[in-house]
């Protein structure tokens, strides 16, 4: 987790000042600018939009997600945040430093964990730790004493002098982040953080991750993992087709579907007829077939109107399975977008 690739450092050569802890987010106000804000953000490919008007802050101490589908807009839109991209149009800010502005100011507030390891096989994970650490500029007096504090922040102390390429997909990812945390950045930016990790170490960086925002550290968390979104964040967002098109906290979110269930069915016969006589039954709002066999309703207390559902497909169709889920953000996540979190 770290924001310099091994072959394209991009973070800064100095430290950023540590985010007094903090036990909630606290209101941005004038002397208090967000600890990280974007808007209008834009970015095109010849015709294709990739970003369009992407804009939100993120107070200080907050943890904030940002879901899509494959494809939305979300990696474009942390290139942009942590400087690897430049916007065709918009702004970033970190704590009020303009990143076009004065981007080493403001890349100096940032810590950045990419999708992919940014780190040296042959190197033991001390020695990736201590040649970041030089890249953001830390004392070498000062940098030993932080290495250490990160090795145990992240687990890691007892292999820090085994060479990477003896690591687990997990403990990579946990150095990786260990990387991110040295100059101690305000905000923290996990692009994927858990991916491809076993379930050890995910409870470790997700651990790690609400201990840091405890502490008062801003968080901006991406994931597959709906659970992860929603155990972390306080709010969160969700980008589709390179827009934010809706924001705020989990209940907040869910609130929009009017807390329908959704209801997934098995049947055997006639799908379209079924499809049909299943929209016309009060209390469902929307259907629509998932698979040959297959449909998934959103409805108004789905268990209870699971009778009548049945009842409405005698005669073309006949239920072989029925599964209630009550309203969560995957709910309406799918709503929002028309595909689950990793479609």
């Amino acid at each position: 987790m770290t924001g310099p690739t091994p072959s394209t450092p991009a973070m800064p050569s100095t430290p950023a000042t540590p985010p007094a802890p903090s036990t909630s987010p606290a209101p941005s106000t004038p002397a208090t600018p967000p600890a990280l804000s974007c808007h209008g953000l834009g970015k095109r490919y010849g015709d294709v939009h990739a970003v369009r008007d992407v804009g939100f802050d993120i107070a200080p101490g907050e943890a904030y997600g940002l879901l899509g589908p494959n494809g939305a807009g979300k990696t474009t839109t942390i290139s942009m945040l942590v400087g690897l991209l430049r916007p065709d149009t918009g702004h970033v800010r970190v704590r009020g430093v303009d990143l076009a502005d004065d981007p080493m100011r403001a890349k100096a507030g940032i810590g950045y964990v990419p999708q992919e390891i940014a780190l040296y096989p042959e190197l033991t994970g001390r020695e990736n730790l201590r040649f970041f650490g030089r890249l953001f500029g830390l004392p070498r007096r000062e940098l030993a004493g932080r290495i250490d504090e990160v090795l145990d922040l992240v687990g890691l102390t007892g292999r820090a002098d085994s060479r990477l390429k003896t690591y687990s997909g997990g403990m990579k990812r946990r150095i990786n982040i260990g990387a991110a945390l040295l100059h101690r950045p305000e905000v923290l930016i996990l692009d994927e953080p858990t991916v491809g990790v076993d379930p050890q170490s995910r409870k470790a960086i997700l651990d790690g991750v609400e201990r840091l925002v405890g502490e008062g550290m801003s968080l901006l968390y991406t994931s597959h993992y709906m659970e992860e979104v929603e155990r972390v964040c306080d709010r969160v967002a969700i980008i589709d087709h390179g827009r934010i098109i809706a924001e705020g906290t989990r209940r907040e979110l869910i609130a929009l579907v009017g807390g329908a269930d959704k209801v997934e069915l098995s049947l055997e016969g006639d799908m379209e007829t079924a499809l049909a006589k299943l929209r016309a039954v009060e209390g469902v709002i929307e259907a629509a077939m998932t698979g040959d066999t297959s449909i998934r309703l959103l409805a108004e207390d789905g268990r209870h109107l699971l009778p009548a559902l049945i009842t409405a497909v005698d005669g073309c169709s006949t239920v072989t399975a029925a599964q209630v889920i009550e309203p969560d953000l995957e709910a309406t996540f799918l709503h929002l977008t028309g595909s689950t979190l990793r479609d």
